[in-house]
């Protein structure tokens, strides 16, 4: 709507000016809220943000722990093909244990463990992701089978002589476990542990002669 001009005379003169228009009032308006509401959107997320700090001193979250505990041999074959190459096969059987001493829960994502020999990965096994209670023992099963791996040149001509001579092979089962603590339904940045074992097998005995473990890091 357009608004009309009016006039006004002095000393004989005529003068017109426009009064202001509603749409200019309603833009200032419009403004003003738009305002209002960014800052009381600013200020809960700060308020949010507050608690959740809070809360976090409160609970003092402390880091996953997740251990290899036992390894169970099944099954271990090597055998030469070549003059120059062997095969192994391998089913081993790993126990884990996750403990969680917090006052929150732990959200585990699924995990990938690698079982290597020399710096060779052979096979791979899965651990499901799980959520995990306050105060509580979880133990998780996975299990890695090697089908005939072949091995070529120095590295088979290690392997047999590993497995005929000294009844040891040592091999190395490493992976990362991903982990989120869960506070009052808000989920902190990821935390992952890396898990590096060695282990020894006898191949004669078909069992496990040592296991050593540690975590070889902790990142953020």
């Amino acid at each position: 709507m357009t608004s009309r001009p009016i006039t006004t005379s002095a000393n004989g003169a005529h003068h017109h000016y426009y009064p202001p228009s509603s749409s200019s009032s309603s833009s200032a308006s419009f403004r003003g809220c738009c305002c209002c509401l960014f800052l009381l959107f600013s200020f809960l997320a700060l308020l949010i943000l507050a608690i959740v700090l809070v809360v976090v001193l409160a609970v003092k979250p402390k880091k996953p722990e997740f251990e290899l505990q036992q390894v169970g041999v099944q099954y271990m074959g090597i055998s030469p093909t070549t003059a120059s190459s062997a095969t192994v096969s391998l089913i081993i059987r790993m126990l884990f244990t996750a403990a969680n001493d917090n006052k929150v829960g732990i959200k585990y994502r699924e995990s990938t463990f690698t079982v290597m020999y020399r710096g060779i990965p052979l096979g791979r096994g899965v651990v499901p992701g799980f959520f995990q209670p306050a105060h509580s023992v979880r133990r998780i099963e996975t299990t890695i089978v090697v089908d005939r791996f072949n091995l070529l040149q120095a590295d088979a001509a290690d392997l047999l002589r590993d497995a005929s001579l000294n009844d040891r092979v040592e091999m190395r089962v490493v992976g990362d476990v991903g982990a989120k603590i869960r506070i009052l339904g808000f989920t902190s940045p990821g935390v992952q542990v890396s898990v590096d074992c060695t282990i020894g097998i006898s191949p004669r005995k078909q069992a496990l002669i040592y296991k050593e473990c540690g975590f070889d890091g902790l990142t953020v």
